[in-house]
C-alpha cells in the first residue's frame, strides 16, 4: 500500500503546484497586470489549467485509487490517507467527465471575459459584456451536460463544485426561510428607525491603509507570509499555506474598504491555518465556499462590526481621523457601522439585509443557466427585483448587474455559498462563545489570537479532510446548516441597536 499511497501523492503533489502557478497567475491578472496582458494570460491559463485537468484525470491516477480502496474501506476519515483518498476519487470521478478542451475555453473565456467585465463597469455600459456573458454561460451548459443524469437538477452541477454535496432544492428551501423571517425584519428596523442620515466625511486613503494594516496585524496578518493589495474587487488567492494574498479596495468618503479587509482576511486566515502536513495534496485549503465564506464573514461582522472591537479600535480611528469622526465615541460609531439602510452594492451591504441580495443572485443564477428570459433583458430583470426585494431603484448598470465579478470569470453557482457562510458563522459563533466566555473582554483589549487558535484547531487545520457538514459537526455539534441562529442573532443585535421588541425567530 506504501509504494502505491507514495506514488498517489507524489503526482498529487505535482498537479497541486501547477493549479497554484495558475492561482498566481490569476492574482496577478487582476492586481498587477497591465490590461493587454490579458489576451497572452488567456492563453496561458487555458494552457496550466489543461495540463492540469490531463494529469489529474489521467487513467493512472484512477488505477492508483481503485488499488488504494481497500485502505479507504478499512479507516476512518481521520486518517490523512483515507482522507486523501477519499477526496481524491471525489474530485477524480466528476473531473474526468469534463473533456480537456472544454475546461481550456473555460479557463481562457473567465480571463478575457473579466478583462471585458472591467471595461464594461468602468463604462457602465452593459451590451459591452454581453457576448462574454453569453460566451460563459454556454460554456457552463456545456459543462453541467457532461454530468447528465448525475444530478437531480441542472444547477446542482455548478452548486456541487462550491459546495459539495449540497443540492438547489436545499438552498431554495433556506433561502425561502430567510425571506420568510429576515426580510420582515428589515421592514421592521427600516420602519422603527427611518433611512439613516449618512454625513459626508472624508477618510484620507493613505491613513485608512495605516488603519487597516493596524488591524489586520492584530487579526494575525503577517507581512512575511501575507500580501494586500488595491484592486476592482476583493478577493484572496494564495500560492501555499505561507503565501496568502489578500486584496481590498478604498473609497475617499467612508471606510466601507476596512470591511472588505477584514472579509479577505477571514479567507486568508483559512487557509494559512490549515494543518501544514496536508500541502501539496487536494485537502491543503478550505472544505468549501459556505464554510469559507463563514470565516470571511465573521471576522468582517461578528468581529469587525461588533462593540468589544470598537471600544479597542476606535482611539485609533479618532487619532487618524479627527475631523471625520468628531463628535463620535464607540459606542455611537458601533451604531453607525450597524446601521440597516437597504442599498445598492453587495459587498458594502449590512447585515440585514445583505443575504437578499444572495437570494436575488441565486434566483437569477438559475433563469440564466435554463434560458429563462433573453439574455438582452437581464439587466432590466436584475432592476426589477432589486425594487422586489430592497426597494430601491438602480441608476446605472455599473451599481446594478455589473457590480460583481463572478459571471465575468464563468463562477455561476457560487453566489448562495455567501449567504449560506452566514448561517454557518452564526452556528459556529454560538460555540465559540461558549468555549471562550470571555471573548468580548478579550476583544476590548485588542487580542484576538484565541479566537484564531480556536478556528485554527476546530475548522482550520482539518483543510478538505472531512465533507463541510463533517466539518460543522465536529466545530459545532450540529448536522446541518440551519438558518435560525442568524435569524436570531440579528434580532437580538439589531433589537438592542434599535430598541426593537425581542421575539422569537420561529
Amino acid at each position: 500500500m506504501h509504494a502505491r499511497f507514495d506514488e498517489l501523492r507524489t503526482r498529487l503533489a505535482e498537479i497541486h503546484d501547477l493549479a497554484k502557478a495558475a492561482e498566481i497567475l490569476r492574482w496577478d491578472e487582476q492586481v498587477m497586470m497591465p490590461p493587454r496582458g490579458a489576451a497572452a494570460r488567456a492563453e496561458q491559463l487555458a494552457t496550466l489549467n489543461r495540463v492540469t485537468h490531463d494529469r489529474f484525470t489521467s487513467p493512472e491516477i484512477g488505477r492508483l485509487l481503485d488499488d488504494l480502496a481497500p485502505f479507504e474501506e478499512q479507516h476512518d476519515f481521520d486518517s490523512f490517507e483515507a482522507s486523501l483518498i477519499r477526496v481524491t476519487r471525489r474530485d477524480w470521478e466528476k473531473e474526468r467527465k469534463v473533456p480537456s478542451d472544454l475546461r481550456a475555453s473555460m479557463s481562457r473565456t473567465a480571463t478575457l471575459g473579466y478583462a471585458t467585465w472591467v471595461e464594461a463597469r468602468r463604462t457602465d455600459d452593459f451590451s459591452r459584456f454581453l457576448p462574454a456573458l453569453r460566451e460563459a454561460l454556454e460554456l457552463k451548459r456545456q459543462y453541467v451536460a457532461c454530468f447528465d443524469g448525475d444530478y437531480d437538477e441542472p444547477y446542482d452541477a455548478l452548486l456541487d463544485d462550491y459546495e459539495p454535496g449540497m443540492k438547489t432544492a436545499e438552498v431554495r428551501e433556506t433561502f425561502e426561510y430567510l425571506k420568510e423571517h429576515q426580510a420582515p425584519l428589515v421592514k421592521e428596523v427600516v420602519s422603527h428607525a427611518g433611512t439613516p442620515d449618512q454625513p459626508t466625511r472624508e477618510f484620507p486613503v493613505e491613513r485608512q491603509k495605516e488603519f487597516e494594516l493596524d488591524v489586520v496585524r492584530r487579526f494575525g496578518f503577517d507581512p512575511d507570509s501575507w500580501r494586500l493589495d488595491p484592486t476592482v474587487h476583493p478577493f484572496e488567492r494564495n500560492g501555499s499555506l505561507q503565501d496568502i494574498r489578500i486584496t481590498t479596495r478604498y473609497f475617499p468618503t467612508n471606510l466601507d474598504g476596512l470591511f472588505a479587509t477584514m472579509h479577505e482576511f477571514g479567507h486568508g486566515l483559512y487557509e494559512h491555518q490549515v494543518d501544514p502536513q496536508l500541502e501539496r495534496t487536494p485537502l491543503a485549503s478550505g472544505v468549501s465556499l459556505a464554510m469559507h465564506e463563514s470565516q470571511s464573514r465573521m471576522w468582517e461582522n461578528l468581529v469587525g462590526r461588533s462593540l468589544p472591537f470598537w471600544r479597542f479600535a476606535f482611539p485609533r480611528l479618532a487619532q487618524l481621523f479627527p475631523d471625520a469622526v468628531a463628535g463620535e465615541d464607540a459606542e455611537s460609531w458601533y451604531r453607525e457601522v450597524n446601521a440597516v439602510e437597504p442599498s445598492l452594492i453587495r459587498v458594502e451591504a449590512d447585515e440585514a439585509t445583505y443575504n437578499l441580495h444572495i437570494i436575488l443572485r441565486f434566483e437569477l443564477e438559475q433563469e440564466l443557466l435554463a434560458g429563462s428570459f433573453p439574455l438582452e433583458q437581464l439587466q432590466e430583470e436584475w432592476d426589477r427585483r432589486m425594487w422586489e426585494y430592497l426597494g430601491i431603484e438602480v441608476p446605472d448598470a455599473a451599481r446594478g448587474v455589473l457590480q460583481d465579478m463572478h459571471w465575468s470569470i464563468g463562477a455561476v453557482g457560487y453566489f448562495s455559498t455567501y449567504a449560506l457562510g452566514n448561517l454557518i458563522s452564526a452556528q459556529i459563533w454560538a460555540k465559540v462563545t461558549d468555549d471562550l466566555p470571555d471573548l468580548d473582554d478579550r476583544f476590548e483589549q485588542g487580542e484576538f489570537g484565541a479566537l484564531a487558535a480556536w478556528l485554527r484547531e476546530n475548522v482550520h487545520r482539518h483543510g478538505r479532510k472531512f465533507t463541510p457538514l463533517e466539518t460543522l459537526e465536529r466545530a459545532t455539534g450540529a448536522t446541518r446548516i440551519d438558518p435560525e441562529p442568524y435569524v436570531r442573532y440579528l434580532r437580538r443585535k439589531l433589537g438592542d441597536i434599535y430598541g426593537l421588541p425581542v421575539v422569537g425567530s420561529r
